[in-house]
């Protein structure tokens, strides 16, 4: 019965959309509805919070994933990329111009 309940609550409200305030209210509700033990409510909000918890993990996991394919798809590298490289250039431009009077970068 507690694992129809929580399938239940879950599918109606979205367990990512949960607040802590409207997690709570519900258990309280639950409770008295379905004479449910304060150890039984409290395992119910605990598994709600973590079911939250983990679908807003997968959210931002699943972000990151498809921002990094967009910047792939236009040609983009992430910025620490780009930061080294650039660093790289710099040492080597300075390696190749210790001899000159030339500023590093200015040849092109």
């Amino acid at each position: 019965m507690f694992e129809l309940l929580e399938k239940a609550v879950l599918s109606a409200l979205g367990a990512a959309a949960l607040t802590q305030k409207k997690a709570e209210e519900l258990v309280q509700e639950m409770k008295a509805r379905y004479k449910l033990s304060e150890d039984e409510g409290r395992a119910f909000l605990e598994r709600i919070q973590e079911i939250g918890r983990l679908g807003r993990e997968r959210t931002a996991e699943l972000a990151e994933i498809e921002v990094k394919r967009a910047l792939d798809r236009f040609g983009m590298v992430p910025r620490e990329d780009f930061e080294k490289l650039e660093r790289r250039v710099r040492a080597l431009e300075a390696q190749q111009g210790e001899g000159r009077d030339e500023e590093p970068g200015t040849e092109c």
